[in-house]
């Protein structure tokens, strides 16, 4: 109950961001990406839709997948971003810091998503704890 409702905080909050301040998120964006304003939005929707989706008992399992897949399509702007910030002159200690610690989050962003969901119980036993 607590991860699901720690994740709906955090996408919601995150879904929020990117429709009132795209500017940040369009910058991280990967080159390869079609038209990255309209795709942000369409991120910001996708975060509120599975943080709403983590508290409808229907719509649960789904938001939880969908949430972890979403959190593997955007690894590729978080690498760009940690590229773009650490290969600027004068990259600070807390720069590296935030991006050494953020990349390797990333994964257990994937695994919280069905975990909240019990989708994957690893490596616990049984039922999932997150539900």
């Amino acid at each position: 109950m607590r991860c699901r409702a720690g994740l709906s905080v955090l996408y919601g909050t995150a879904g929020i961001l990117h429709l009132a301040y795209p500017a940040p998120f369009v910058s991280i964006t990967p080159i390869w990406v079609p038209n990255a304003q309209a795709v942000i939005i369409l991120t910001g929707f996708c975060e509120i839709a599975g943080a709403i989706g983590l508290q409808v008992p229907a719509l649960r399992r789904y938001a939880g997948i969908g949430l972890a897949l979403y959190a593997v399509l955007v690894f590729p702007a978080n690498i760009k971003h940690a590229v773009d910030s650490l290969s600027a002159p004068g990259a600070s200690a807390w720069q590296w810091l935030y991006h050494a610690a953020r990349l390797p989050l990333q994964p257990v962003f994937v695994w919280l998503a069905a975990f909240a969901v019990g989708f994957v119980c690893w490596p616990l036993h049984g039922k999932a704890k997150g539900q």
